[in-house]
């Protein structure tokens, strides 16, 4: 059996390559309907705007508050949702100009693990089925094939094949999981979107199943987008971390790099929910007011200034554009304004 080479690690980076996905002015906008006629009179603006890549072998970490739009930045990309506009280009080809057979053929290579492993997994199948499903519609290998290619993959998973004829039911929440991931991984894909995958399971199965990616990204060289609120879980498994905040990227950068020296303040915010194990130092805890606006009336400007402590008259007016230093990139007027300053410079 062939050894593949470990994935990259936030500590070792790896040679610069072309990026196996690169996304571009993403947008995805849902209309709101009323009236008799269903007529439009407005839209939410779930994905505004969102640009970013992943490079092969990487685990790019997208985290935010519920409602931000990390799971529609997920499904867009596999053409679960069709976005409104943008360009996903995966390994060079353009994802929103394929069609029937070559979509398909996309879709072996981009697979998703969903939140829910009690939903996402049909009842009335055997677990057989359900691995082997996805074998069967792209016309992979005979029967006794398939077979093989099926308990290879429970085991993989830490499975035992000898469950292939129960059905979803019998097991227990971190098992679906299992079987969820097994069922993506049967197709060898070469990206994974895993949408908050471990978010529905109990806190002592959580890191079972983390220890599960990363020792399948190791194993089969797989590439990530790792979709989560969980912010120390993203920063153990993520190379890379996206904020998002209303339908927009606030902030990107490795996980050491953004996690220690966060530049955005909502970035900020969240980093001080995690709890810190510092022996008689207690950490401050930066509360946000108000709520988060509705997407689909996001405020002028920076979207984050009603609720920013730092917000000044530009904030209200001008939406922030894309400051990227050393890689790090945010959108602030005042960091951006900070960090020109020739005090900052000394």
């Amino acid at each position: 059996m062939t050894v593949q080479a470990p994935a990259p690690t936030p500590t070792a980076a790896a040679p610069a390559t072309r990026p196996l996905l690169q996304v571009t002015n993403l947008k995805k906008h849902f209309p709101i309907r009323r009236g008799v006629f269903q007529r439009v009179v407005g839209h939410v603006r779930a994905v505004d705007d969102v640009s970013f890549h992943i490079n092969p072998g990487e685990t790019l970490g997208l985290v935010g508050e519920s409602g931000c739009g990390k799971t529609t930045v997920g499904r867009t990309l596999l053409r679960l949702i069709e976005p409104t506009a943008g360009e996903i280009a995966f390994e060079g080809r353009d994802v929103r100009a394929l069609s029937g057979g070559q979509l398909r053929q996309l879709r072996r290579d981009m697979q998703i693990v969903f939140q829910d492993p009690y939903g996402s997994l049909n009842p009335r199948m055997t677990i057989r089925a359900i691995v082997e499903e996805g074998l069967i519609i792209h016309g992979l290998g005979n029967r006794k094939e398939r077979l093989e290619k099926v308990i290879d993959t429970l085991e993989d998973v830490g499975l035992d094949p000898t469950y292939i004829n129960r059905y979803p039911h019998e097991f227990s929440g971190g098992q679906r999981q299992r079987i969820c991931v097994a069922r993506a991984l049967a197709l060898n894909p070469k990206f994974m979107v895993l949408d908050e995958p471990i978010s529905a399971l109990d806190v002592s199965i959580q890191s079972q199943i983390i220890n599960l990616f990363t020792e399948l990204r190791r194993k089969h060289n797989l590439t990530y987008l790792f979709i989560s609120h969980d912010l120390s879980v993203v920063e153990y498994i993520s190379d890379r971390v996206a904020v998002m905040y209303l339908g927009e990227l606030v902030e990107t950068g490795t996980s050491r790099e953004l996690y220690h020296h966060a530049i955005h303040p909502y970035t900020k915010a969240l980093l001080s929910s995690v709890p810190k194990m510092t022996p008689g130092k207690k950490p401050e805890r930066i509360v946000l007011p108000g709520d988060v606006p509705s997407p689909s009336r996001p405020p002028p400007g920076c979207r984050f200034h009603p609720r920013c402590p730092l917000a000044i008259d530009i904030c209200k007016v001008e939406s922030p554009r894309e400051t990227i230093v050393d890689g790090h990139m945010f959108r602030c007027h005042v960091m951006e304004q900070q960090l020109k300053s020739p005090a900052s410079k000394k």
